[in-house]
């Protein structure tokens, strides 16, 4: 055997050396089930030589309709974008090339569809890499408040419109913050109402239809303010969203008259009331439930000349309506047309006249009639004929009713109410099923039921408004776990969901818990420019006028000339946001407000930049 030199055998160390320090690429599979139902999942990469493939498809196992947008996005920017997405589509194959990659996301936009996120299915995840990829969870993020304390002169807020039939019992609050005690006037009130200076509560019955042009003034020690109120007699009711409380995700069927009243006193003391939130509305569970053995909630579900009767949780409906009416707010309460309500309670089929003289004898102002039971009554396939059928009646006896009752339609978008709500007497309808159905799915429910509103846009306005659900802040019921939780929703998801709200003018009905209500919850709920936005009168819903993959921008027309800008960034990062006022067709004679922040910002320069969080927005009046 040949000895080898030493140059020879240091040569050959070398090579190994260096071959020892070079780590081999290897597989890593993410199991389908990880990925599935999901729209957001990011990965921590080391940045060196690699690939990464995925197809993005939906599950066409899954009920109902979907449509989606699939996005792959890396440290370096988006490497995928599918484009609107049904089901039933072929899926698209990804391939990403990961060299200089620090981390990668995998991004599913629900678009349209109940539960659309259910239906995702990231399948056949493949990385070749050298260090394994660490699943990252979003940081959590800490509240932030932005909107600033009420000042202690005095400001009208809420609506400045309201319509109300002749001959029946009229109440109006005049919303105003600043420093207590209050006194108001008001001139040109129409015949048979009075004002409560101390209280700014206009009651009594207008005896003459017609539109009357109601100055109004709050004045205190600090100062006063002057406005306009429009009260409209003749009939037409909701001519701005309604603005209020319901107990269901909060309290669901756990909810008591001694709840009731807790609720309405909280909305008054915490000062919602001055911000314009005036119902204060009970959901299902007030009836005699059907069927059931428990001494507090069973027994016979009517008396015998068939009027319905509450369960033991509601001893005194009448008390209950007055004490609401006491502190300048109204009440609402929930029924169905079908034999028994999502819970089994009693529902109103066959006795829909007695069930609305009992709801005018106990002084109610608002109905929810949720469809539940009723889809037994009727054949399938149902017809729109059937969907329209048991609003057309509950609105016929409601309108010979001796006080006015706003009728929302829940029935969760059902052959596009939206083109004949108003038609069958509905003062709002539900738009799509719960945003709420469960706690994990609510960010995404919020963001698809929210930005669909833009396509049905042109069939609300005063009288009639599209229903996204409600306003899910603060403490709500976590059903599925049998616990409260606070809202899962960032404080950026919760500036976005209300922005949304108001600018497509849907109703700021709040369902988390009251009585408790939290500094942060509080800030978002009581910003009176940015419920300006939602209490307009003309009445127009905002509509999108850019779009680029996770930049959004909004704008709506006000009854004053003015616009509002709302810029969302639905990205799962922290984004600067550049804005072309020229392109938007605005220019430097234009003045901008931040909304949330209360603030002016000058004059529309050519270009403005705003660093937005993940899921966060931006909502500027523009003048």
């Amino acid at each position: 055997m040949n000895k080898m030199n030493m140059s020879t055998v240091l040569f050959l160390l070398a090579v190994l050396l260096s071959a020892s320090c070079v780590r081999k690429s290897y597989e890593v599979v993410v199991p389908d089930s990880d990925l599935a139902g999901k729209n957001e999942i990011t990965f921590l990469l080391d940045g060196k030589k690699g690939q990464f493939n995925v197809q993005a498809t939906l599950d066409a196992k899954a009920e109902g309709d979907a449509t989606v947008r699939f996005y792959v996005i890396t440290s370096k920017g988006v490497a995928f974008r599918s484009g609107d997405m049904h089901k039933g589509d072929t899926g698209a194959a990804v391939s990403v090339d990961l060299k200089g990659v620090t981390e990668l996301c995998l991004y599913a936009e629900p678009v349209k569809g109940d539960k659309a996120i259910q239906k995702v299915a990231w399948k056949d995840a493949r990385f070749v890499v050298q260090t394994e990829p660490v699943l990252q969870t979003p940081a959590a993020e800490e509240p932030y408040i932005l909107t600033p304390a009420p000042a202690a002169v005095p400001r009208i807020n809420g609506a400045k419109i309201v319509g109300a039939s002749a001959l029946k019992p009229f109440m109006f609050n005049i919303a105003t913050t600043g420093e207590r005690p209050l006194r108001f006037e008001a001139t040109g009130l129409p015949e048979g109402l009075t004002l409560d200076a101390g209280k700014g509560l206009i009651t009594g019955v207008a005896t003459k239809e017609g539109r009357y042009i109601v100055p109004v003034t709050a004045k205190n020690s600090k100062g006063e303010c002057r406005d306009t109120l429009e009260i409209v007699i003749g009939g037409e009711l909701a001519l701005t969203p309604h603005m209020g409380w319901n107990s269901w995700y909060c309290h669901q069927t756990r909810v008591t008259q001694n709840i009731m009243e807790k609720s309405a006193q909280a909305m008054y003391d915490k000062g919602l009331i001055n911000f314009g939130y005036t119902f204060v509305n009970i959901d299902d569970g007030w009836e005699v439930k059907v069927n059931s053995d428990d001494p507090m909630l069973g027994g016979q579900v009517r008396n015998p000349d068939g009027t319905i009767r509450t369960n033991k949780n509601f001893p005194d409906m009448r008390k209950m309506t007055d004490y609401i009416h006491s502190l300048g707010l109204k009440a609402g309460l929930y029924s169905s047309p079908g034999w028994a309500t999502c819970a089994e309670y009693a529902g109103s089929l066959d006795h829909e006249v007695q069930d609305v003289k009992s709801y005018c004898d106990w002084g109610f102002d608002f109905l929810k009639y949720d469809w539940c039971s009723y889809g037994r009554e009727v054949k399938h396939p149902v017809s729109q004929e059937d969907l329209k059928r048991p609003y057309i009646l509950i609105d016929s006896i409601l309108r010979q009713a001796d006080r006015d009752i706003i009728l929302n339609l829940c029935q969760y978008g059902m052959g596009e109410v939206w083109k004949w709500g108003k038609e069958v007497g509905g003062h709002s309808w539900r738009t799509a099923g719960d945003i709420g159905w469960s706690t994990s799915e609510l960010i995404n429910s919020m963001f698809t039921a929210g930005f669909f509103q833009e396509t049905i846009r042109q069939y609300t306005g005063p009288g009639g408004w599209n229903d996204p659900d409600y306003l899910l802040f603060g403490k709500i019921w976590n059903w599925e776990e049998e616990r409260d939780v606070l809202s899962p929703m960032s404080p950026s998801e919760q500036y976005t969901c209300m922005t949304l709200w108001c600018m497509m003018s849907a109703p700021l009905i709040f369902s988390g818990e009251l009585v408790s209500l939290d500094e942060f919850t509080q800030n978002i709920l009581c910003n009176a420019e940015v419920i300006d936005i939602n209490q307009d009168k003309l009445g127009k819903s905002g509509y999108s006028i850019y779009k680029q993959d996770f930049t959004e921008i909004w704008k709506k027309e006000l009854h004053d000339g003015s616009t509002a800008i709302a810029i969302f960034n639905k990205s799962p990062f922290k984004s600067l946001v550049s804005i072309d006022w020229r392109s938007l067709g605005y220019d430097a004679k234009n003045t901008v407000r931040d909304l949330w922040r209360q603030q002016d910002l000058g004059v529309t320069t050519k270009t403005s930049q705003f660093e937005i969080p993940r899921h966060g927005c931006v909502l500027l009046k523009v003048r």
